[in-house]
């Protein structure tokens, strides 16, 4: 579905799904069920001539109109997320203030982390979201085998069974939520936001220079809000972007 701006989105339906991984390894990642409540998110994480032109600058390493952005911090993620907001007469969903997210807002925002598991997974329950194939991986997603080097340009993969598309690989993208390593053993089962407050910001889906035990559909990473990955060598950067939701 198209919106004011002209960004494709996809509509998710609601439902459960079981979160998180099996592994009795990875105790931040301990299964659990949960509900998501139905949203609208976009098709590709937002591209850098989207980007550009809406807020007047392109950060990315990597550069190509189609490419997605990168080497964006958390808060100017929420930033577009307002600009955007405001750009189709929308209520913005943060506060510039204090950052803090209203859920209630019509504009958009970043996915929480279920939102992007939920929409990852789009009825799967496989590791990796679509079969557990090392080649099925390849065809799927750009990632440290075929892509040792940069982005490619969004939707040369396949989408998922739900219509989106690079929700694993090319880019890691920024969610809403802050990380808390204990938090699945107590988060609500309906719609959770992650921990009221915290040092990190979740990251989810791997990105082209992943390994494949990190394009799990399950996997957990986080980095600081300010972090931008260009204080690192020029391999090891461009490598987080992002994508918006809004309530349906």
């Amino acid at each position: 579905m198209g919106t004011a701006s002209g960004i494709e989105m996809v509509a998710v339906p609601s439902g459960w799904f079981e979160m998180g991984s099996a592994s009795p390894d990875e105790p931040d990642q301990k299964r659990h069920k949960v509900y998501v409540s139905a949203f609208s998110m976009d098709k590709y994480p937002v591209t850098q001539e989207v980007y550009a032109k809406l807020m007047g600058k392109n950060p990315s390493l990597w550069q190509g109109p189609r490419n997605p952005v990168e080497q964006i911090r958390w808060r100017d993620a929420a930033a577009f997320c307002n600009a955007r907001s405001q750009a189709e007469g929308l209520q913005a969903a943060y506060d510039t203030n204090t950052w803090a997210c209203d859920f209630d807002a019509n504009g958009y925002r970043l996915p929480t982390e279920a939102e992007y598991e939920y929409a990852r997974r789009a009825g799967s329950t496989s590791d990796d979201g679509f079969g557990d194939s090392p080649q099925e991986l390849k065809r799927q997603a750009w990632f440290k085998a075929n892509s040792p080097r940069g982005t490619h340009p969004v939707g040369e993969k396949p989408p998922n069974h739900w219509g989106l598309c690079d929700m694993v690989g090319n880019v890691w993208e920024w969610c809403n939520d802050w990380y808390g390593q204990d938090y699945y053993q107590h988060s609500p089962e309906r719609d959770p936001r992650g921990p009221a407050t915290g040092q990190n910001r979740v990251v989810r889906g791997g990105c082209w220079n992943s390994k494949p035990d990190h394009c799990r559909a399950a996997y957990r990473y986080y980095e600081m809000p300010a972090y931008t990955d260009t204080c690192f060598a020029k391999d090891l950067h461009g490598q987080i972007g992002f994508r918006c939701v809004k309530a349906k």
